[in-house]
């Protein structure tokens, strides 16, 4: 079933949808938040998004495993439709929505499933180039999302931006049940759903030990959790820093989110693969983290809108880090293998998504930093409530 033979486009096309869906709700995301958690905001946003990253850690390693055995198209539906289903939450029922959203958590892992779909459908030697093209489109969808969520709320009201996002969501869905054509080649797959699955196979805890004992892939893991761990406390609070701190209007946080994700477009498919050939995969790895470091330096001591600017061209280059990192790690697994070991990778960014802004909201609420009042622009970031994604980020 499908239309066509499994491509990357396919996982493109996934990809750009559901957040392209979630980019639109930037606008209305921050003033929910802040109505539905007057108080302590912060530390009640690290909560949440500590439940969720929590889960996702706990289940990426099942998901990926029942990858392997029964196929990617179903659970592609599987996490897509769950990691969605909270939007059209937000206007019926905050308290709902925010449940929903720390839940939503056990099903957060499209990122895991997609570049198993993608290991499966591309060669070894095309497999960076690949990652790199599904990195972007997640960029891209974030490119004008923000931008078309903020004028439809400021023309027509956050009613609207959240019809909008949910039917986007739809279309998604929609998509892979009858486009989406399974990846995975039937001789690897047994003849029937009852097909066993071991928990030792299942288990984040067991694959943490396993992955302890591997020389290859436990500094990947370790390099994983200490370079996204800081990205993701950072993205749960960065626009609302750009808006109360450096004084950002909604036109410019929009332009920003824009040229970043252009920028990001262009290091993940223009300058990763050019990184590939000259300099190697792991010193790929390197040099993205070490754009890392400088952008994460410049963000925090930088006090002036340039400044912001020039750090964030910089963390455009730094996103080929996780791309790079993806096509290390697939290149030290068996076909069979390939959801499972991206669903441990998945599971410690979704375990980074939790603890990361958990540990900011802590630090706010140890020095009492607070979201005492909206500022009358009221379109401030594309993260004061998300990631899907399990996800990634610009």
């Amino acid at each position: 079933q499908g239309i066509g033979r499994p491509s990357v486009y396919h996982a493109v096309v996934v990809i750009f949808l559901e957040f392209f869906a979630w980019g639109l709700l930037t606008t209305p995301m921050l003033t929910v938040l802040h109505e539905t958690f007057s108080h302590h905001t912060f530390l009640m946003n690290g909560l949440i998004q500590g439940v969720k990253g929590f889960l996702s850690f706990l289940s990426a390693p099942l998901i990926g495993a029942l990858s392997d055995a029964w196929g990617r198209k179903s659970f592609l539906l599987l996490t897509v439709f769950f990691t969605c289903a909270p939007i059209p939450l937000m206007r019926i029922s905050p308290w709902w929505y925010f449940a929903m959203i720390s839940v939503s958590g056990i099903f957060s892992v499209t990122f895991s499933v997609i570049f198993a779909y993608v290991a499966d459908v591309t060669q070894e030697h095309e497999r960076i180039t690949a990652y790199g093209l599904v990195s972007a489109t997640f960029a891209a969808s974030l490119v004008t999302s923000p931008a078309i969520g903020a004028y439809l709320s400021a023309s027509y009201g956050d009613n609207l931006v959240v019809l909008v996002a949910t039917l986007v969501a739809v279309v998604d869905i929609f998509f892979i049940l009858v486009a989406v054509p399974e990846s995975l080649p039937e001789k690897m797959r047994p003849a029937s759903w009852g097909a066993s699955i071991s928990w030792e196979q299942a288990d984040p805890f067991a694959s943490l030990k396993k992955v302890r004992k591997d020389s290859t892939v436990l500094p990947i893991c370790i390099t994983v959790f200490l370079s996204y761990l800081p990205e993701a406390g950072q993205y749960s609070s960065f626009f609302l820093y750009l808006r109360q701190i450096i004084g950002f209007g909604s036109a410019s946080i929009a332009a920003f989110i824009a040229v970043v994700g252009i920028l990001s477009i262009i290091a993940q498919t223009v300058f990763l693969s050019i990184s590939m050939r000259s300099i190697g995969n792991k010193n790929t790895v390197l040099l993205g983290l070490g754009f890392q470091i400088l952008q994460l330096a410049w963000y925090g001591f930088g006090s002036q809108p340039w400044m912001m600017w020039a750090a964030g061209a910089v963390a455009a280059l730094s996103s080929i880090t996780f791309p790079a990192i993806s096509a290390l790690v697939s290149r030290n697994a068996e076909s069979d293998q390939q959801g499972v070991v991206q669903g441990i990778i998945t599971g410690i960014r979704g375990l980074c998504n939790g603890l990361g802004p958990a540990l900011y909201g802590f630090i706010f609420f140890l020095f009492h930093v607070e979201l005492n009042e909206l500022p009358p622009d009221q379109t401030s970031g594309k993260k004061a409530m998300q990631d899907p994604s399990d996800e990634v980020s610009l």
